[in-house]
C-alpha cells in the first residue's frame, strides 16, 4: 500500500465538489421549447472537480483531492472511476443518504449550456476537514469562492508556503465592483477565467485588457480565451501564447484541463509564457474526447507539441 496523501509530500491539494456529467453532443441545433432534438453522441463521465484532479494526476504530479460523496448511485460512480485512475481517495469524506452532483451538458464545438442538479452539501465540507492536514505546493480551487472561509484557508495556505490557485467558475456572474469578489482575488495567488468570466468581472472585451484590470487585485491573472489562446498578467506585464488547431469533439472541462497543464508547469519552474502554452496543449487536446477526461494528455502529449 503507498503513502497516503497526509503523510506524503503533496504537489496540488484540490478542493472541490464531484459532478456526473451527463454530455450530449452531435447536436442538429439549439434547445426550443417544445422541441425534441437528438443528439448524435453521449457520454456519461464523472465532472466538477474530478476532471482538475484526474487531469493532474495523468499529468505525473501528486495530488490530493478533498471531496464528498453518497451513498447514491451517482456518488458510486464517480468513486469507482477515480479509483479506477489510481488517485489518493484518503481525503474523500462517505456520507450516509445521497450526494448528488448531476450536470447535463449540451455541447457545441465551441461551448456548451449546462442543467444541473446539486444536493445541499454537508456543513462542513472536505476541503475545510482536510486543510490543515496537507502541506502542497498548491492549492487548487476549482470554482469560485469568497468568505472568510476562503480568508482563512488562504492565510493557513500561505502561513506553510503553499500557493492558491482559484478559478472564476461560478454559478452567478461576477463583478468587480463587489467588494467580496476584490478580497477574493487577494487572497489568492493566481487566478483562472476563461474570457465570458474575465468580460464579465471587468466589463473588457479584450482579453489582454481584462487579464491586466484583474492583474491589479491579483499576483498573476489568467484568462483562457479558446480558440484566441490564453493571455496572462504579472506586475503589469500581459503575456499571450497562441491556442493549438483542434477540431473539438467536447469542450467540457477544457478550462480546467487548461489549469492542469498550467500547474504542471508552473510547478516545473517554467516560464509564465510556457505555463500558458502548456494550458493550451492540455486544454486544447481534452477537446478531443466526450467529458473533461475523456481524452487522455500525458506530459509526452504535450512535449510532442512544443517540440513538432
Amino acid at each position: 500500500m503507498g503513502l497516503t496523501a497526509t503523510e506524503a509530500a503533496v504537489d496540488v491539494f484540490v478542493v472541490g465538489d464531484y459532478c456526473l456529467d451527463l454530455v450530449f453532443t452531435e447536436l442538429p441545433g439549439f434547445l426550443e421549447m417544445g422541441k425534441e432534438i437528438v443528439a448524435g453522441g453521449f457520454a456519461m463521465t464523472p465532472g466538477g472537480a474530478y476532471i482538475s484532479a484526474v487531469a493532474l494526476h495523468r499529468l505525473g504530479l501528486r495530488v490530493a483531492w478533498a471531496a464528498d460523496f453518497g451513498d447514491d448511485d451517482f456518488s458510486r460512480f464517480v468513486l469507482d472511476q477515480a479509483r479506477a485512475e489510481g488517485l489518493d481517495e484518503s481525503l474523500f469524506v462517505l456520507h450516509r443518504g445521497p450526494l448528488r452532483r448531476v450536470t447535463v451538458a449540451a455541447s457545441y464545438p465551441h461551448d456548451r449550456a449546462f442543467l444541473a442538479f446539486y444536493d445541499p452539501g454537508p456543513r462542513v465540507p472536505a476541503g475545510a476537514r482536510a486543510l490543515a492536514r496537507v502541506r502542497p505546493r498548491v492549492a487548487l480551487i476549482p470554482g469560485f469562492f469568497a468568505g472568510r472561509l476562503l480568508q482563512a484557508g488562504a492565510r493557513l495556505a500561505h502561513a506553510r508556503g503553499t500557493q492558491v490557485f482559484m478559478d472564476a467558475n461560478s454559478n452567478r456572474p461576477l463583478r468587480l465592483e463587489e467588494p467580496s469578489v476584490k478580497e477574493a482575488l487577494a487572497c489568492v495567488d493566481i487566478f483562472s477565467a476563461n474570457a465570458r468570466e474575465a468580460r464579465q468581472l471587468t466589463g473588457a472585451d479584450d482579453p489582454a485588457e481584462a487579464a491586466k484590470r484583474l492583474g491589479e487585485y491579483c499576483a498573476v491573472t489568467v484568462v483562457k480565451a479558446g480558440q484566441a489562446g490564453a493571455y496572462a498578467c504579472r506586475e503589469g506585464r500581459t503575456l499571450h501564447a497562441p491556442a493549438i488547431r483542434v477540431s473539438p469533439v467536447d469542450t467540457t472541462g477544457a478550462g480546467d484541463c487548461f489549469n492542469a497543464g498550467f500547474l504542471r508547469a508552473w510547478l516545473d519552474g517554467r516560464t509564465l509564457e510556457e505555463c500558458l502554452r502548456w494550458g493550451n496543449i492540455v486544454g486544447g487536446l481534452s477537446t478531443l474526447g466526450m467529458g473533461g477526461t475523456g481524452r487522455v494528455v500525458r506530459p509526452d502529449d504535450v512535449l510532442a507539441y512544443l517540440t513538432s
